[in-house]
């Protein structure tokens, strides 16, 4: 039986794909969530049954984004330190290439086939650096008005979403001729986003967090427009907001059923869960630790992991009730965690 929130769907995949593993003859690959520490060299590698750390992925110098191959095989991280997209092994979590790109870069993402990782280059002009996975090399820059600090890919693969914070864009690119679709000039400089699906898979709302905000932004994929501006609730008397970390409000994440957006507050030090389409608040986990700068989900949408940045651990949030279950310790200053199915061996 479903909890509230109906979680069928990311079960479902999860049992599909390792199905298919079992049939292959090969160990199936298991859930992992990545985390890195954006002031270290290291990404940590977390198993969600145990919430403990059990790999790493070493010499990578204030890694940013991550992202994981659909198939495990690879995991994908900017580099900052040396201006590159690090590329390391699924199993052996070993960096087994360097891509040289245009410039200094941020956040990642990589296509739902895997052929393509798009990489935000944040040092100006800026653009979204596109890596052919099967050559392995940084094969064209797309222009976007302003640097980007954010890049997404739509689930249907048809588009990939740049968010540039000192330009105040969202720029929409069109991944079958690689050319700008539209652009939304913002008020605010543009931070993490998540989407909401319509029935067919495309694309129904973008949420934009917005420096300087508490809450998010909806914007409407089909008109190209702002509909609608959240704020998150504001705390109780007594209770002081916390002043380190970033925005006041970065990261969020969608659940697989496409039922729950979740919601992090730094100010407030807690993960919201509003309810879709109503967009209505529904709940909120206090976090014990401070600086919340990022979330992920696990593929059945029961369990968010919350980055701390400033306490250097990972808050983990039990979906279902809004509790916080567990701190999990890591490296230093952790931001950008993704989710991804790796292969299982003694190092992960």
């Amino acid at each position: 039986m479903a909890n509230r929130h109906g979680f069928r769907s990311g079960l479902a995949v999860v049992a599909g794909i390792v199905g298919c593993a079992g049939l292959l003859g090969a160990a199936p690959n298991k859930v992992r969530i990545i985390q890195t520490n954006s002031a270290g060299d290291n990404v940590e590698i977390i198993d969600p049954a145990t919430n403990r750390v059990v790999g790493q992925i070493e010499g990578v110098e204030a890694n940013h984004g991550v992202a994981v191959a659909p198939d495990g095989s690879r995991v994908y991280i900017s580099d900052e330190g040396a201006s590159t997209l690090d590329v390391a092994d699924g199993k052996t979590l070993k960096v087994v290439k360097r891509i040289p790109l245009s410039g200094r870069p941020n956040n990642i993402a990589v296509s739902p086939d895997g052929r393509r990782v798009y990489v935000g280059i944040i040092e100006a002009p800026g653009g979204v650096d596109v890596i052919d996975t099967g050559l392995l090399q940084d094969i064209k820059t797309l222009p976007t008005k302003g640097n980007i600090h954010n890049t997404y890919v739509t689930a249907d693969g048809k588009y990939v979403v740049a968010g540039s914070v000192a330009g105040k864009t969202v720029n929409v690119i069109d991944t079958r001729t690689d050319r700008t679709a539209w652009t939304l000039q913002m008020d605010l400089g543009v931070r993490p986003m998540a989407f909401a699906q319509n029935a067919d898979g495309s694309t129904k709302w973008i949420f934009v967090q917005l420096s300087e905000l508490n809450g998010f932004a909806v914007v409407d994929f089909a008109t190209h427009k702002e509909i609608r501006r959240i704020q998150n609730p504001a705390l109780p008397p007594g209770k002081a907001p916390v002043s380190g970390g970033a925005d006041p409000s970065h990261g969020m994440a969608v659940t697989t059923d496409g039922k729950t957006l979740l919601v992090c507050s730094r100010v407030n030090n807690a993960l919201y869960a509003y309810s879709l389409p109503e967009l209505k608040l529904v709940g909120g986990a206090a976090l014990g630790g401070k600086g919340a700068a990022w979330v992920t989900l696990t593929p059945d949408g029961q369990r968010a992991y919350v980055a701390m940045a400033v306490t250097n651990d990972v808050s983990v949030v039990d979906v279902g009730s809004m509790k916080e279950i567990a701190r999990i310790p890591v490296g230093f200053v952790p931001k950008r965690n993704t989710t991804g199915m790796l292969p299982a061996t003694s190092e992960n």
